[in-house]
């Protein structure tokens, strides 16, 4: 099982090139990196971690494309991921131009981790309907997929639609950079891993094992191998029983949970954490 590292990247956070520099030293397998494009100050929906007050880093991210390239700059092995990628709220013939691109320019270390998103008010700002958002979702992954994999390509669905058009960079990863879909397991998130995913983040530890049987039956039932399912939990704080856990159930890589903070707050934790990297 390989371990990464995310961090909520920020104005005033580590800088995620410095990270990716250290992380990448210390023998990390990824960075990931989350997406807001904006935060509304209406607190209609509720903070996703239960707390009264939302986190002051959720106002301040930086753009997790721009931030990845930016890292990918500065490293040549670590994988750079969206954890998580809002794809919903961008146009998807941009974002399919833009994520190529990057996985062009990383020379192939791009992993999309992408969500259906719980801000309400930030979804109705791009126009999204909060109770069709998966379906947006799907569309725009069909489309940029069909963008990445064809010469020529087309679509035509409710929320995307675009004339037989060319579009390059290619993704260098083929047929598409890895895909990973967050959420709580159940047969709407798993009926789309197998449609246009390869993994799961799962939300919190708990039922992972039990889960690991329905997942890779969808996978089954459209044809497709389900040893070959990621399953990459985000956030994690670690220790030595949960990760050799993971490792017992499948888990693929473990990433690790960083503090919103400055390098010197980080980088004590980042080497707490690479102790795990050489354990048994």
């Amino acid at each position: 099982m390989q371990l990464g590292v995310t961090i909520f990247a920020t104005d005033r956070s580590m800088s995620p090139v410095e990270l990716a520099r250290e992380a990448e030293a210390r023998g990390f397998a990824s960075l990931f990196v989350p997406e807001h494009t904006h935060i509304p100050v209406s607190r209609r929906t509720p903070p996703p971690t239960g707390e009264p007050e939302l986190a002051e880093e959720y106002k301040r991210t930086l753009d997790p494309y721009v931030a990845l390239a930016a890292a990918a700059s500065a490293t040549s092995r670590i994988r750079l991921g969206t954890g998580i990628a809002l794809v919903a709220q961008h146009d998807p013939i941009a974002l399919a131009k833009q994520l190529a691109t990057l996985d062009l320019l990383s020379e192939g270390r791009l992993v999309l981790g992408i969500g259906f998103g719980w801000n309400a008010e930030e979804m109705e700002d791009h126009g999204i309907e909060f109770r069709r958002r998966r379906d947006h979702v799907r569309e725009a992954m069909l489309a940029m997929q069909a963008l990445w994999a064809n010469e020529v390509a087309e679509f035509r669905g409710d929320f995307v639609r675009f004339s037989p058009s060319w579009q390059w960079p290619k993704p260098v990863q083929r047929p598409r950079p890895p895909v990973l879909l967050g959420g709580a397991a159940g047969p709407k998130l798993f009926a789309a891993i197998a449609e246009y995913g390869d993994g799961w983040i799962p939300i919190g530890g708990a039922g992972i094992a039990a889960a690991l049987p329905a997942v890779r039956a969808a996978l089954a039932e459209r044809g497709r191998d389900p040893a070959q399912l990621r399953v990459v939990p985000m956030g994690v704080l670690p220790d030595a029983r949960k990760l050799d856990y993971y490792a017992s159930i499948g888990v693929t890589e473990a990433v690790l949970r960083l503090p919103s903070a400055p390098r010197d707050a980080v980088m004590p934790v980042l080497d707490a954490y690479a102790a795990f990297i050489s354990s048994p």
